[in-house]
């Protein structure tokens, strides 16, 4: 994040002065701290050199390539080729750190005004985590990146395009990985949170439009939101749950404004528009490294003291906590703006806050090893190798790599994945997999596969897989069907099964169930299921008849369905629009997630 200048906003009440700027699993202590991807003065340093008393390093950032409103995100390591940045990511997960890509920062304005451009933006998040072997996404959006349209006063069921559309890309994203694989976090400025206490820019008058705007965008999130990171600098007066001004730059500041997140608050003084809390280990404080890195830059000694308020109950004398007076002992930790910063001011941050941190809860020794490898397939083979593939380890801390073993050999890799050359035609191995954390803790060994290589100048692998199995249908409506059967079985490793229907329609899917759209209602089809193994065999099909459901009236709302831009459903004895396409899953009830779902008037 890079300094602003410093802004002025005239609000209902006097003059408030706010400069935006981003900064800155995982130990139940965390610390963040953003590494920049340029120089400012601060220093370049490598990834590898960050101090080691982060837990989580969020990359800034990733930036618009193609204008604000587009959505098409892009990243290119500074000072780095993309070979040698992904090794030092690598690096740090094998010490069991976290490294999440975080997107926005001053220069990176980014606006979602509709369909397409949310679209650009999951698709090239999607990408930019995937090359670079990241765990996740920060969304440091600033400036006017979120506003709110007048009239949208409800957090919980905004209307704005910017708004509603962040709030899918973000469920989207984060569904595409997985909640447990991947990690969300946020790093709005006071003006967007805290503000909205007094302030909310959808319905106050006068007032400015960004005001509260990342409310409903925490809410609608809060289920897979890993932490909120305000950042408590490079702002101005923020009314507490006391009514009073909070300056930053001091304890009482830092109490005042993480109380809020962890009590919960009427967003502007509304007792009928009231944001819950958050749970205790969902929040953050934001602070600068030093005095170069933000306004509002807070000594060790009065950062402590704002911990001991909040995590050990001991009161200031200035404000109490409202929502427990005797702490919040489970408060997550610090993110600072930045590790450059921190390294340029001799570790002061980290050094001084990790071993407060540390003191509260000693770290408990690693001694966990990850899970077995298991669903070990072959997913090519030739006279000289074979690919194997496996469902990846967990740990508690993470997983570094893993080891595939044959015979007196073996090989180290570091993701579920493997090609094993060098091999002798038509003979039988035998391959085990175990994987290891950063301590050295090794798992179990999987299950052996036995594989025989190809004659040497065969054509290879010639065998079908079996018919899939026990096809039935588990779901439909008026225009989709749900299909679910048993795996095929293959010689080398089925990659996958085709779903093919009426003239030259079909799905392609790697599991064994599929769910079919678009369809039209009350009509007749005909699935047909085959499997294929990675030489391109294909096994007998296995068929179903179904009959779609007639077109009615608002159906009842159930998981597991596909629905289109104004389906209707009936939830709790309401009736609600779907907003966007999507495919229903529990925890997506209309009534929790208002950026599928409008409640139909």
């Amino acid at each position: 994040m890079v300094l602003h200048a410093a802004l002025a906003l005239m609000l209902l009440q006097g003059l408030v002065l706010w400069a935006p700027q981003a900064q800155a699993a995982v130990s139940s202590k965390t610390i963040v701290g953003y590494w920049h991807n340029f120089d400012n003065g601060s220093g370049f340093i490598k990834l590898r050199d960050v101090s080691p008393k982060f837990d989580v390093i969020n990359v800034s950032f990733a930036e618009p390539t193609s204008g604000v409103t587009n959505g098409t995100i892009g990243f290119t390591p500074y000072n780095y080729t993309d070979t040698d940045f992904k090794a030092d990511v690598a690096y740090l997960q094998s010490q069991g750190k976290k490294v999440i890509i975080s997107i926005g920062g001053q220069n990176g304005q980014v606006q979602l005004p509709n369909a397409g451009a949310r679209d650009n933006f999951v698709n090239s998040v999607i990408a930019i985590i995937e090359k670079y072997g990241f765990n996740g996404l920060d969304v440091d959006f600033e400036g006017h990146s979120l506003y709110l349209n007048a009239g949208d006063s409800d957090f919980k069921n905004p209307t704005t395009p910017v708004i509603v559309n962040l709030i899918a890309a973000l469920r989207t994203i984060n569904n595409h990985f997985g909640t447990d694989n991947f990690y969300l976090t946020m790093a709005p400025e006071t003006f967007f949170v805290q503000l909205g206490y007094t302030f909310y820019g959808g319905s106050c008058i006068s007032c400015d439009n960004r005001a509260g705007a990342y409310l409903p965008v925490i809410h609608a999130t809060r289920d897979i939101l890993d932490w909120l990171q305000v950042q408590n600098y490079n702002s101005g007066p923020i009314t507490g749950l006391d009514d009073q001004y909070h300056t930053m730059g001091n304890a009482d500041f830092h109490v005042a404004m993480a109380d809020m997140l962890v009590t919960g608050f009427p967003v502007a003084k509304n007792p009928n528009n009231f944001f819950p809390a958050l749970r205790q280990d969902q929040v953050v404080l934001g602070l600068p490294a030093n005095a170069n890195a933000g306004g509002g830059f807070t000594s060790v000694a009065e950062v402590q003291k704002a911990l001991d308020a909040l995590m050990k109950g001991i009161q200031l004398s200035s404000y109490k906590t409202r929502g427990s007076s005797t702490g919040y002992p489970n408060f997550r930790g610090l993110m600072t703006w930045s590790v450059n910063w921190d390294k340029f001011n001799n570790f002061e941050f980290s050094n001084s806050h990790r071993a407060y941190l540390d003191a509260l809860t000693p770290p408990i020794p690693d001694t966990e090893p990850p899970s077995v490898p298991i669903n070990v397939i072959v997913t090519a083979k030739t006279s000289t190798s074979v690919s194997l593939s496996w469902t990846a380890s967990t740990d508690n801390v993470g997983v570094t790599g893993y080891t595939v073993s044959y015979g007196t050999q073996s090989v180290s890799v570091s993701n579920p994945n493997a090609v094993i050359s060098g091999l002798t035609p038509d003979t039988n191995y035998t391959f085990t997999i175990t994987a290891k954390d950063a301590k050295g803790n090794q798992s179990a060994t999987s299950t052996p596969l036995t594989v025989k290589t190809d004659p040497a100048g065969s054509g290879g692998d010639t065998t079908p897989p079996t018919a899939p199995g026990n096809l039935q249908v588990t779901g439909k409506s008026a225009t989709s069907v749900i299909l679910s059967w048993s795996a095929s079985m293959d010689n080398v490793g089925v990659t996958g099964y085709t779903v093919s229907y009426e003239t030259n329609a079909a799905v392609n899917v790697t599991d064994t169930t599929a769910t079919i759209t678009g369809l039209t209602p009350n009509t007749n089809y005909v699935f047909t299921v085959t499997a294929k193994d990675a030489a391109g065999n294909v096994s007998t099909g296995t068929s179903v008849q179904v009959t779609t459901d007639a077109q009615g009236g608002a159906q009842p709302w159930a998981p597991n369905v596909s629905y289109k831009a104004n389906d209707e459903v009936t939830y709790g004895g309401k009736t609600y629009v779907c907003r966007q396409a999507h495919t229903s899953l529990l925890g997506w009830e209309p009534s929790n997630v208002p950026a599928l779902w409008q409640l139909k008037s």
